[in-house]
């Protein structure tokens, strides 16, 4: 339940962190560091050069949701940057690695499905490091370039909006794998537990991270963007996160189970519809129906899903 009390400058700082301990990550990714004893949240913010309004904005928004301010001007572009940026630097340097070790100590090393499991946390860590690491080879250097009032003509922040990826799908697959099919004994029950209550963190905290940009970030930038090519850009934004989708039971028909089974066997497209005497097209569509009645958006997810379905024997899987 969100605490709906609205932070001030003149509020103790510890009481914000006594009141939210949630927000202890957000003060290294803000570069503020403890010690700060009695001190007001703007003479913390001012001690450690941080913009005190744009701590906040963020601070609020993620405690209680707030993001409906009177003047974006008075948002520090640079402080929400590197905030940003340190944060990706926390996630790709500590919480990946972090959660993968987690995860490989509360698994059967000889176990088949774990080494699927290992395999999938892996494809989805590579496809978060990838959607960061996209930021900071364009949309980093982006806004620096307009902080400096130098605009980059091939470049906005609506390319950003839309290449954002919807990264949170794969985990929460990764979640409902290990809690449906991955059997173990208490010890590495109790292990995974853990773990998994680690990754419902890590979850929220994406949700928060994708949030703070959509919300704060980009409207900034886009008031950025106008100050400094002397134009209007649109409003609107596509939704970075989606919503999540309602579990569908609809049972698959016999030539969608056929395609799961090459799929998982290495087989393309054109040697699926080869096979099946169907049409590319139709291959294509079979797999875009099975994926919203699964939920399952990934290779490795479908193979978990037909090794503990009886339809593929997992001596025929390639690890």
């Amino acid at each position: 339940m969100r605490n709906v009390k609205m932070y001030e400058p003149s509020d103790k700082m510890i009481t914000l962190i006594r009141d939210n301990y949630s927000v202890l990550q957000a003060l290294g990714s803000f570069g503020i560091n403890l010690g700060f004893g009695d001190k007001t949240v703007k003479e913390t913010c001012e001690m450690n050069d941080v913009d005190t309004y744009t701590f906040l904005a963020v601070v609020n928004f993620t405690i209680n949701g707030y993001s409906d301010y009177d003047d974006y001007e008075q948002i520090d572009t640079y402080t929400l940057l590197h905030y940003l940026k340190a944060s990706h630097t926390y996630y790709l340097d500590f919480q990946l690695p972090f959660i993968r070790r987690e995860l490989e100590e509360s698994i059967n090393k000889d176990d088949a499905l774990g080494k699927l499991i290992m395999k999938f946390y892996d494809n989805y860590a590579q496809d978060i490091r990838n959607h960061m690491k996209y930021e900071e080879k364009t949309l980093f250097p982006y806004v620096e370039s307009l902080i400096k009032g130098i605009p980059m003509s091939k470049y906005n922040i609506e390319t950003f909006s839309k290449h954002h990826e919807q990264t949170n799908k794969k985990l929460r697959e990764l979640k409902l794998m290990i809690i449906k099919y991955l059997p173990t004994d208490t010890l590495h029950n109790n292990q995974l537990t853990a773990t998994l209550y680690d990754i419902y963190n890590n979850e929220e905290w994406l949700l928060q991270h994708a949030e703070v940009e959509d919300h704060i970030f980009v409207p900034a930038i886009r008031l950025l963007e106008s100050k400094v090519k002397k134009h209007d850009v649109s409003r609107n934004i596509n939704a970075m996160m989606f919503n999540s989708s309602n579990d569908n039971s609809e049972p698959l028909t016999e030539r969608e189970r056929d395609i799961i089974i090459g799929l998982v066997q290495g087989q393309k497209n054109k040697a699926i519809a080869k096979n099946l005497n169907l049409s590319v097209h139709t291959v294509a569509t079979h797999r875009r129906n099975i994926c919203q009645k699964l939920q399952i958006h990934s290779l490795a997810g479908l193979t978990i899903y037909a090794i503990v379905n009886g339809m593929v024997d997992i001596s025929s899987v390639k690890l």
